[in-house]
């Protein structure tokens, strides 16, 4: 592509649309490629309840069809492309495409959020949509009556195990350490519920039920004495933390250990002048739709301004 953009957008969850809404209307022409899982980790969400505007819930992937079609009423180029590598060392910066397209654009905004973590195991994967989930929101409701396994210590892991208690007969948090992570209040929520049981010390280390289809059971392993065990189970819920889809961007921009962008404080201003990023990929602490689409506008004000006083 000859053309130099004034903004690229890199991501299509709350982030990436806000941004384009934004841009769109400031007469940026954006255009949007739109990653390898359109409308981000919202399109696995069942239902969305804590959104404002939406007193009665709605569904992630009818929000961003919303979000979607709204971006392209003000006139954002949505792509259904995926960045794969950039040029950050001079403007206007350089990005390819897995089709082989290249872009030139005076900024970019990177929205390319964060994705679930799991185990690594075969089985894991296999069953994946058949009783193993990173998203107990999304998934919780299939699980009515059934017993479940949740891993993780942490703010995450009470949350959804607290949440499965909607639904499930038995929740089990699985933990490979003698304590929990997570904050006072979600660890007393979680150990003070009738329908929660901790076990401390353990890591799944097998998922049963290939041949059937769905989980039907677990191998447990002791953390200190290599103990194993199999348990029955109807499902198994990840709640072990989140990877920011940031990899393409290592070397180039400032990022925390865990692979976090850093932005200035209080801004969406990446350490490359012109380079902006909003949503998961750059926070690691809230990770809500909400706050998302917040940043998301944040970077399209700040690309607004950083064009204008570069005379553009």
């Amino acid at each position: 592509m000859s053309e130099v953009l004034e903004t690229l957008i890199l991501g299509s969850g709350p982030a990436g649309y806000t941004a384009a809404i934004y841009a769109a209307r400031a007469n940026l022409n954006p255009v949007l490629l739109a990653g390898p899982q359109p409308g981000g980790q919202l399109t696995i969400t069942n239902d969305v309840e804590n959104y404002p505007g939406f007193p009665k819930g709605i569904m992630g992937p009818e929000m961003m069809e919303m979000f979607k079609e709204q971006a392209a009423r003000f006139g954002t180029e949505v792509l259904e492309e995926l960045g794969t590598e950039v040029d950050l060392k001079q403007r206007p910066f350089t990005v390819k495409t897995a089709s082989d397209q290249t872009f030139r654009t005076k900024t970019l905004i990177i929205s390319t959020g964060a994705t679930a973590l799991y185990l690594g195991l075969e089985n894991e994967q296999k069953l994946q949509g058949r009783g193993v989930s990173a998203c107990a929101t999304c998934d919780g409701f299939f699980f009515k009556g059934k017993k479940v396994y949740v891993v993780g210590g942490g703010d995450s892991a009470c949350e959804e195990a607290t949440f499965l208690t909607k639904y499930a007969s038995e929740v089990k948090m699985v933990v490979r350490r003698d304590e929990l992570r997570a904050s006072k209040i979600m660890q007393d929520r979680a150990k003070n519920h009738p329908k929660v049981d901790i076990l401390w010390e353990q890591n799944v280390t097998d998922v049963f039920g290939v041949d059937d289809g769905k989980v039907t059971g677990l191998e447990l392993t002791h953390s200190r004495t290599g103990e194993k065990q199999k348990v029955d189970a109807d499902g198994l819920f990840l709640a072990i933390g989140h990877k920011p889809n940031t990899a393409m961007f290592e070397g180039m921009l400032d990022m925390d250990e865990t692979g976090y962008i850093k932005t200035v404080p209080g801004r969406t201003a990446t350490n490359i002048e012109g380079v902006f990023a909003a949503g998961d990929c750059q926070d690691s602490y809230y990770r809500q739709a909400v706050t998302a689409a917040g940043t998301g506008c944040m970077a399209a004000i700040e690309v607004e301004k950083f064009l204008e006083a570069q005379g553009h």
